[in-house]
């Protein structure tokens, strides 16, 4: 079963309310999951800037409760000598750890928001709630223009221990940050990449235009004449 939630046009209000407009969307975002889990449904969910090269879903193995990649964009030399030990922030390998990274500088890990795996466990809808509860505890102002990331984040780190988290290999499922900036790294990892994610940069036509640059976009090549 697909469930779509489509983010309303905002595209001539002012810059502050359209921020506003997408923090109160993903707010609602969240419920929504959570209803669909406690329907007993599996949840499948990413951001539309992601280009999908291959089938994700033999890297969704075993029985975890929730799936998530890394929004890290360190770089090693050697991808394949990297060891567990071989910088604060390394590029994963194919065979890295699992486990929920360490946090970084703020307390917090810094694992993307915008590709998830959840089963309809309960260690998944107790993150859900926890994320939900973290949000609301970070109120969007024009001060303070917050998003669903450190949330997530957050909860996932003040759940750890009682949820079954599984951290995807970044070889497979690499952030913009990394594939866009790092053409060594694109090229040591060629034929690895599942799903590449169009983050660390802003703008409906700019990133287009990156995946345009980088060969990434069949839009045209498979759209439909009316």
């Amino acid at each position: 079963m697909l469930f779509l939630f489509r983010l309303p046009r905002m595209l001539k209000l002012p810059i502050s309310s359209v921020l506003r407009g997408f923090f109160n969307f993903i707010s609602q975002r969240l419920s929504h999951l959570l209803y669909i889990l406690e329907l007993g449904y599996s949840v499948m969910y990413n951001d539309v800037d992601m280009v999908w090269m291959a089938d994700p879903f033999p890297y969704l193995e075993g029985d975890h409760d929730v799936y998530f990649t890394d929004d890290m964009t360190g770089y090693q030399m050697s991808l394949i000598s990297c060891s567990n030990n071989c910088g604060m922030y390394p590029v994963k390998p194919l065979n890295h750890f699992h486990d929920l990274p360490p946090p970084g500088k703020k307390g917090r890990t810094h694992i993307c928001s915008c590709m998830i795996y959840m089963r309809p466990t309960d260690g998944t809808k107790l993150v859900m709630k926890k994320w939900i509860e973290e949000l609301q505890d970070q109120p969007w102002s024009n001060v303070k223009k917050s998003n669903d990331q450190p949330a997530f984040n957050w909860a996932l780190n003040r759940t750890a221990a009682q949820v079954d988290l599984y951290l995807l290999p970044q070889a497979a499922f690499p952030t913009g940050g990394l594939y866009f900036k790092n053409q060594t790294w694109v090229q040591e990892t060629k034929g690895l990449h599942v799903i590449i994610h169009n983050n660390y940069i802003t703008g409906f036509e700019k990133k287009i235009k990156c995946f345009r640059d980088f060969g990434l976009w069949f839009v045209d090549d498979y759209a439909v004449l009316e």
